[in-house]
């Protein structure tokens, strides 16, 4: 991170000192470690339920939700303070082993296999606290800290629904409580009313994964109060985390979940509602809408996407994500971001290689929340909108740049020549002529297997020559691909590898994957309708891979790996679907820094 020479230290009169005589203090721009709330035997901590807008269990009563505080003592004593807020369905534990997931091995386009759910998850109708996450980190630095259930888990009310409505509008009734406009209780049903006079009314959110998701969904209301957030690898669409351009794909490491998984993994609520939320959610909704069959994009899946609602968004973001999460895609934090900077929000990103999860170092998020939450002027706006790690490099010590994708970042076409099932070529030039290539699915074989051998009737593989000089890819790479198959439907599925294939240590990201793809074709035309294949007739498809930005370095190649079934993420059909891809038809984008200059020079010009 960029370090700040200048040492300041104050103490805003904006905060009124509490009877001890502790306020916030500061320095460099960023909150301090205060003793006074550092001293956790001095702690005051709450827990009540906030009364939302909604009834999701449809019992005719608006539902709570299950919320807890821990603040310093001197709120107690006039003192009022901002709020670091996290809201998370895990609090109250999951349904466990991945034992009931959707069965992968079927045909592509078939009628899936029924899936049977997993056990229920234990009621823990005693539990008294909900979690310490960021306690210590906030707290002696001047913030009270907050945690709430989502609806339909632990101890809040309500149905779990998964990118439903509930879960946007669950912390937005929170954050309405923290600034006097809701009711809070000390009771799930009935008792008496709690009022957070302490509190300043400024809040920031923050966490990882579903945790990180829930941020966006808040900000999306709208809610006043709300302002900043900081997600972590957040979900923004579950057509997209289930789905890749109309395909039936799994997240990295959960191969066979489906929404309706993740709705039983984290229904931990009350034990009397679930069999409605059961019947109304995951059976008239879920089952009826999610669609593994062919994939298709359709209006419920629509209502779970937040890039169309980012219009409600207020709230200062700094976004992050890791370029190797395989689970939510780097695509889910990256076409946020793309909306956000359209609509002039105050954005930033930090992005770093390793895999899910991951936040900013302390210093930088401290930044952010003592700028929007405690209003010092410390020129946050001004810092670097992108933040990168570099391969190799500590995590909490990213690169700095103007922006991402870096701003000279040019799109540069590459084009496949000569035998695939050795290794072909991929050149800047088009050459006329090169004919059609057929491969074999067979998903027996995993994708690091395909990468490594010489030669595979399973994949088609080019790449450029040698690199000279290190090539900086930022941004999103494009395939277009003319292709046939013996089958209505099938998977397809793209890499782009770094050559030779190196493995990687134990827990550590691996650079020879630079990015991966898939897509149906049956949805060349559109991701709504899905529209199944002639056997052996040609069609045509563009679509994206994720979104990355990797520095190759010199000695390796760029590879464009081409195959059917990707064993880690894709369906498992019967083996010997034959693909045949045109390669006069086919073309592969790639944004590089210096654009086709600085591939010429690192490829000799070829």
């Amino acid at each position: 991170m960029r370090q700040f020479a200048v040492l300041f230290v104050v103490s805003l009169p904006m905060f009124a000192r509490a009877q001890d005589g502790a306020r916030p203090q500061f320095a460099n721009g960023v909150a301090q470690v205060v003793p006074a709330f550092a001293d956790s035997s001095r702690w005051i901590r709450q827990r009540l339920w906030v009364e939302t807008e909604f009834d999701s269990d449809g019992d005719g009563k608006r539902d709570r939700v299950h919320v807890d505080v821990t603040r310093p003592g001197g709120t107690a004593n006039g003192l009022k303070l901002p709020v670091v807020y996290e809201s998370s369905p895990y609090y109250a534990g999951t349904s466990g082993p991945r034992n009931h997931l959707w069965n992968v091995q079927q045909e592509v386009g078939a009628v899936p296999p029924a899936r049977t759910s997993q056990p229920e998850i234990a009621w823990s109708p005693t539990r008294e606290w909900i979690s310490d996450s960021h306690v210590r980190d906030w707290v002696p630095r001047g913030f009270a800290v907050v945690h709430s259930e989502s609806p339909g888990t632990g101890l809040s009310q309500g149905c779990p629904t998964v990118g439903g409505a509930n879960e946007s509008l669950a912390p937005k009734a929170v954050i309405d409580w923290l600034n006097g406009r809701a009711r809070g209780y000390t009771a799930r049903d009935g008792g008496s009313e709690v009022r957070a006079d302490w509190a300043s009314g400024k809040v920031g959110m923050t966490g990882t994964s579903f945790n990180g998701t829930l941020p966006v969904a808040a900000a999306t209301t709208g809610v006043a109060g709300l302002e900043v957030i900081i997600p972590v690898a957040p979900n923004t669409s579950y057509w997209h985390y289930y789905r890749s351009f109309g395909l039936v794909r799994h997240p990295g490491g959960w191969l066979g979940e489906d929404i309706d998984f993740l709705y039983d993994f984290i229904n931990s609520g009350d034990p009397a509602r679930r069999a409605w939320c059961n019947e109304h959610v995951r059976e008239q909704e879920m089952h009826a809408n999610q669609d593994r069959r062919t994939g298709d994009w359709n209006a419920w899946w629509a209502s779970r996407d937040y890039v169309p609602q980012v219009k409600g968004i207020k709230a200062a973001v700094l976004m992050s994500h890791a370029w190797n999460d395989w689970n939510v895609m780097p695509e889910h934090s990256v076409r946020v971001v793309e909306a956000l900077q359209k609509q002039g929000t105050p954005v930033a990103v930090y992005y770093h290689q390793g895999g899910h999860g991951g936040a900013p170092p302390l210093e930088m998020m401290n930044r952010w929340f003592t700028r929007y939450l405690l209003g010092v002027e410390n020129g946050v706006e001004k810092d670097p909108k992108s933040w990168i790690v570099r391969e190799g490099q500590n995590r909490m010590e990213p690169t700095p740049y103007p922006a991402y994708p870096h701003p000279e970042a040019r799109e540069v076409a590459l084009y496949p020549a000569g035998a695939g099932r050795g290794r072909g070529e991929l050149v800047i030039s088009r050459r006329a002529g090169q004919g059609k290539q057929p491969l074999v699915d067979n998903v027996a074989v995993a994708g690091d297997s395909l990468a490594r051998s010489t030669t595979s009737e399973h994949r088609l593989l080019f790449a450029t020559p040698e690199l000279t000089e290190a090539l900086h890819l930022s941004g999103t790479a494009r395939l277009t691909v003319r292709v046939a198959s013996d089958r209505p439907a099938a998977n397809f599925s793209v890499w782009l590898v770094a050559l030779p294939w190196t493995d990687a240590a134990p827990r550590q990201p691996n650079f020879s994957v630079i990015t991966r793809g898939w897509a149906d074709l049956q949805n060349r035309r559109s991701l709504s309708s899905s529209e199944p294949l002639v056997p052996g007739e040609f069609v045509e498809m563009t679509f994206t891979l994720q979104p990355d930005d990797q520095v190759i370095p010199a000695g390796k190649r760029i590879g464009l790996m081409l195959f059917s079934s990707d064993r880690d993420f894709t369906l498992w059909p019967r083996a010997w679907t034959t693909l045949t891809v045109d390669l006069d038809g086919t073309s592969l984008v790639l944004p590089l820094v210096g654009g086709a200059e600085a591939l010429r020079r690192a490829t000799g010009g070829r």
